[in-house]
């Protein structure tokens, strides 16, 4: 059965992941790619290294923003969020999404990338030693789709 999330879920689900898609689009060339993520309720928080994404980002700040799961191929949640990129430079707010983003809770094995310098997974005493670029993305709109597998058999196996 497919159906739409309702906003309680919306917000759950992203709070809830970290991992997630970024979608950017400048000078007529799309790219989607994937960053681990914090949700605050409001923003997207991320970091990362001077790239391609962060070109096309400052070019062109709109960017579509999508988190899934996937159980099986006909048990899954899709949230895709449009919303605008806003670097953050300024200390003292880099600082505090930099704890945002120190703050998650992460899987017991995460890789490289998902750990936000030498310190990790503790958080130093100055965030801002931590180095790269910090941003968050300002969601002004978010839907959520999923699909739920009814077949019987298959409800009894994962409930049991």
């Amino acid at each position: 059965m497919f159906g739409t999330l309702n906003p309680q879920e919306i917000e759950e689900f992203l709070k809830k992941q970290f991992i997630g898609r970024i979608g950017c689009h400048a000078d007529g060339k799309t790219y989607v790619v994937p960053i681990s993520y914090a949700y605050d309720g409001k923003n997207i928080y991320c970091h990362t290294q001077e790239g391609m994404k962060i070109k096309m980002m400052r070019e062109n700040p709109s960017v579509c923003f999508e988190v899934d799961t996937l159980e099986t191929m006909a048990t899954w949640k899709s949230v895709i969020g449009y919303g605008s990129f806003q670097e953050i430079t300024d200390k003292e707010e880099r600082a505090k999404a930099l704890h945002i983003l120190l703050s998650r809770v992460y899987p017991f094995i995460s890789s490289k990338k998902m750990q936000l310098g030498e310190h990790w997974p503790f958080e130093p005493d100055d965030p801002n030693e931590i180095k790269g670029v910090v941003f968050k993305i300002h969601l002004s709109e978010k839907t959520g789709r999923c699909e739920i597998n009814e077949d019987p058999w298959y409800y009894n196996k994962v409930n049991g």
